[in-house]
């Protein structure tokens, strides 16, 4: 085998050897003990590269398009809005489609989730670029923004599905799909990382002087002599190419990790179940969200994904205007990717040693102390630093976590409905789905709020409402979401006896089937 398919260690090294009668030909076969096929660190460090597109991008869009489209593109709020919610909208409806297709797709050569990988790479990569170009006209601008934007998350859909459902493909071992899961999300928050020094410290560069308003006026001893020095070097057209290269590099890396994960991960057939009778897209939605784990942690991960949506949609702007550090915005968004990214292994000893749901509870609960410290404090940049760093671990625990506790359902329903399989892309394009909706109703609501506040684009100062509703945007809303997540898991039947149970379980059904291939290849011998 090659080194990059993984090692096969098996659990019985010897190979029975039966004779046919008198005859001396001999027919070596295996043993009832199945042989597994171990994951290399190469091959679960390929794996996780192949995850960091969706959060570098995804990481880029989230904290800084809001922004653009405001102050840079300088689009009217309302608009903006339609932008945002109807681009997340749209892509939240292709992810039970692409499922969907995905999970009727054939087996190939390459397997049956990397054609869809590599194929949707080049037109996601060049409908990004174009999301960070401002058109030379202006009646059309809104159309340019939500066409590109809609035809890159339907692009990135058709990647990131089927890669997402890949971690049923690479093992058929639980242990080892945890551990490709935890360097998958080491990777992912180290992409957000990226995406966050990428598009941050270009555009930080850049930045366009802001517009002084008639309250900046009346008290302009209060404006720099920095700023009025930098709006004289410093243009808009500046920041619009800043962001358009930030773009640039950002897609060069998209299409390596592609590239990386391509030739760094085999697709095992063998490590999925044998596939039933293919489903309708009705029947396919019926199927998962029917089943009670599923669809309690999905309600979960909505509520969770909701408020960490809103907190990472509006922060880029709480930063500017309320806490005033708009020239350190982009710096304190890098210290919460940085703890996160380093506090990832930690999260993952922790699931291991008190268990999936614990873990949740405790990092998800973790952040709520520091978003109310965050509002209340007085504006002080270094305590922003330190309350910006530990807020990163429960982000951590938030990339981890919910993806971590996925494939325990896909095995929990495989052992309770042996005869349906061949599902997992559906299972993962819906969870997919909510994060999607989750992101597009936070960015389409955090827009609309901020223009009935009365925000003013490119502005040195807003007005006290606009400062209240990012307070409430990023602080009151997001612990109010994560409540009522917690709530929901608390009745989440899928504890660490029950994913033993499974493992096991699954273990025999694949023995068994193991021992079927057996006595088949044995009759064919004699035959």
């Amino acid at each position: 085998m090659a080194k990059g398919e993984g090692s096969e260690q098996c659990s019985n090294a010897s190979l029975l050897a039966k004779g046919v009668g008198e005859s001396s030909d001999v027919i070596k076969l295996p043993a009832k003990s199945e042989c597994r096929k171990k994951l290399t660190v190469c091959n679960k460090i390929c794996y996780g590269i192949g995850g960091a597109p969706y959060q570098i991008t995804g990481c880029a869009l989230g904290f800084f398009l809001q922004l653009y489209l405001l102050d840079i593109a300088q689009l009217d709020p309302s608009l903006a809005s339609i932008i945002l919610f109807v681009g997340r909208a749209w892509d939240a409806v292709t992810d039970p489609t692409v499922g969907f297709l995905v999970s009727r797709s054939p087996w190939t050569r390459f397997g049956r989730m990397m054609p869809w990988i590599m194929l949707s790479t080049p037109l996601a990569v060049l409908s990004y670029f174009l999301i960070w170009y401002v058109p030379p006209f202006e009646n059309g601008k809104v159309f340019w923004y939500l066409f590109f934007y809609c035809t890159f998350q339907a692009l990135q859909t058709c990647f990131h599905v089927p890669y997402s459902a890949l971690t049923m493909f690479i093992s058929s071992d639980q242990k080892e799909r945890d551990s490709a899961t935890a360097y998958r999300m080491t990777v992912e928050v180290l992409g957000t990382l990226i995406g966050t020094a990428v598009q941050g410290q270009i555009v930080g560069m850049f930045n366009a002087p802001c517009i002084h308003g008639p309250a900046d006026m009346m008290s302009g001893m209060n404006v720099s002599l920095s700023l009025n020095q930098t709006e004289h070097t410093i243009s808009l057209q500046h920041t619009r190419v800043a962001y358009m290269i930030a773009s640039a590099v950002i897609s060069s890396i998209y299409i390596l990790c592609a590239v990386v994960l391509f030739f760094g991960v085999k697709e095992q057939k063998e490590a999925g179940r044998l596939q039933s009778e293919p489903l309708s897209f009705f029947q396919g939605i019926k199927l998962v969200m029917g089943y009670g784990p599923y669809a309690k942690l999905v309600m979960v991960f909505l509520f969770t994904s909701l408020a960490f949506m809103l907190l990472e949609g509006n922060f880029a702007l709480f930063c500017s205007y309320t806490l005033g550090f708009r020239n350190d915005f982009q710096n304190v968004l890098l210290v919460i990717m940085l703890s996160a990214t380093l506090t990832i292994p930690f999260w993952q000893w922790f699931l291991t040693r008190f268990g999936k749901k614990t873990a949740v509870y405790v990092g998800t609960l973790s952040v709520v102390p520091f978003l109310i410290l965050v509002v209340c404090i007085k504006s002080n940049l270094i305590v922003t630093y330190v309350v910006s760093f530990f807020a990163g671990v429960a982000v951590a625990a938030a990339f981890l976590l919910p993806w971590s506790m996925l494939p325990d359902v896909v095995d929990d329903f495989q052992v309770r409905n042996p005869e349906s399989a061949g599902h997992e892309a559906i299972f993962y394009s819906f969870y997919v789905f909510f994060t999607k909706f989750a992101s597009g109703v936070s960015l389409g609501v955090s827009t609309l709020s901020l223009d009935f506040a009365g925000y003013i684009s490119r502005g040195c100062s807003q007005p006290s409402s606009v400062d209240l509703t990012l307070k409430i945007l990023v602080s009151a809303g997001p612990i109010v979401f994560i409540i009522i997540g917690l709530g929901i898991l608390y009745s989440y039947p899928i504890d660490e006896v029950r994913r033993t149970k499974n493992r096991k379980m699954l273990q025999e059904l694949r023995d068994n089937e193991a021992d079927s291939e057996t006595d088949s290849a044995e009759l064919a011998n004699i035959i």
